[in-house]
């Protein structure tokens, strides 16, 4: 793609969100919204796959339909309410209707069907994009409505994590792992929001480092499913044997860094009177916990030519960037040591 034109269209996916932040009037967080959409399918289609326009027709067709929903719900509370404050929205139904077309933008169980198959079809950094950034804005959209709907966001945070956990269990492909892990993290931002949105906060701030070190790691090995990671040692060795910290931290295991968003989480929901939910939620992440070891069991405890069909691969020398990744890798796997200063931070 023309560098300007790059240039261009991330510029115009940080104005969207930048306006999506700033915005208290619905109309101009919807406007942010659109441009964010509308600057990242062209980065989507930017390889005339049929598979990569098919992905990315599915994301234009649920993401214009969640931002049909999100200016009609805002027109209603408008309509009923008299008022366009974000923050002001006290009617029961453009309230729900809002939560649900923000769970659907940035795919909440059971609105998360589309996720899946676009990130599939997607090269891995334009899937990075999709899987971190543009989760931001309908975020913050939904940090502020979060007092309103208690019992919609604990079933939406739930379903999530349990669909996250079961629907990649008998995946092979990276990238719709990564989809269902994506879900599964979202399900547990979800679940605490409206008792701490400060670790939600937290939740998403080390779900994106961790996020960003595993796809930079399989956009070094050129990894797009299960057999391909087999090889991966000839490749890099070092990187190759802490890939496993990376996967288990995602999986939320002590003492990496991972566990701790999960652990102040559990205790919230202790601490609110919600020990069944805190129960459902530890048990969902078993299932997102098995396919992480999976991953690792393929990538570390296999040698290629294994009973896999794996081709191996050229050694040509990488031509990525390996600042953020040694970055992200270090933080994805020791930052647990600074939870009591998180915490401290948190409470102040």
């Amino acid at each position: 793609m023309n560098p300007y034109i790059l240039a261009i269209l991330l510029f115009g996916l940080g104005l969207g969100t930048t306006i999506t932040f700033a915005s208290s009037h619905w109309l101009l967080a919807w406007m942010g919204l659109e441009m964010n959409t509308l600057a990242i399918i062209p980065l989507m289609a930017q390889h005339h796959h049929p598979r990569a326009v098919e992905a990315t027709t599915k994301y234009f067709l649920t993401q214009a339909a969640a931002a049909a929903t999100l200016l009609f719900a805002s027109v209603t509370n408008a309509w009923l309410m008299g008022q366009w404050e974000i923050q002001q929205i006290t009617h029961p139904l453009p309230s729900t209707m809002i939560t649900l077309a923000l769970a659907l933008k940035i795919g909440l169980a059971p609105l998360h069907a589309w996720l899946p198959e676009v990130l599939q079809g997607l090269d891995l950094t334009t899937g990075l994009i999709l899987s971190t950034w543009q989760k931001l804005a309908p975020f913050a959209l939904i940090l502020q409505l979060q007092p309103s709907n208690s019992t919609l966001l604990i079933i939406l945070g739930l379903t999530s994590t349990l669909i996250g956990g079961w629907g990649g269990l008998n995946q092979t492909q990276l990238r719709k792992i990564l989809a269902y892990s994506s879900i599964a993290h979202l399900g547990w931002m979800i679940l605490v929001l409206q008792f701490s949105p400060s670790i939600t906060l937290l939740t998403l701030l080390t779900y994106l480092i961790m996020t960003f070190s595993t796809f930079l790691v399989f956009k070094l090995n050129k990894s797009t499913n299960i057999n391909t990671l087999a090889t991966s040692w000839a490749k890099a060795p070092a990187l190759t044997a802490l890939t496993p910290l990376i996967l288990l931290s995602l999986g939320g295991l002590p003492p990496l860094t991972g566990f701790m968003p999960k652990w102040l989480i559990l205790q919230e929901l202790a601490k609110q009177g919600l020990a069944p939910t805190a129960t459902l939620a530890a048990l969902s992440a078993l299932l997102s916990l098995y396919f992480y070891l999976r991953l690792s069991y393929a990538m570390t405890l296999t040698i290629s030519p294994n009973n896999l069909t794996g081709s191996t691969p050229w050694r040509l020398p990488s031509s990525q960037l390996t600042y953020p990744l040694a970055t992200s890798t270090a933080m994805a796997i020791c930052l647990l040591p600074l939870t009591p200063a998180i915490s401290a931070l948190l409470t102040s």
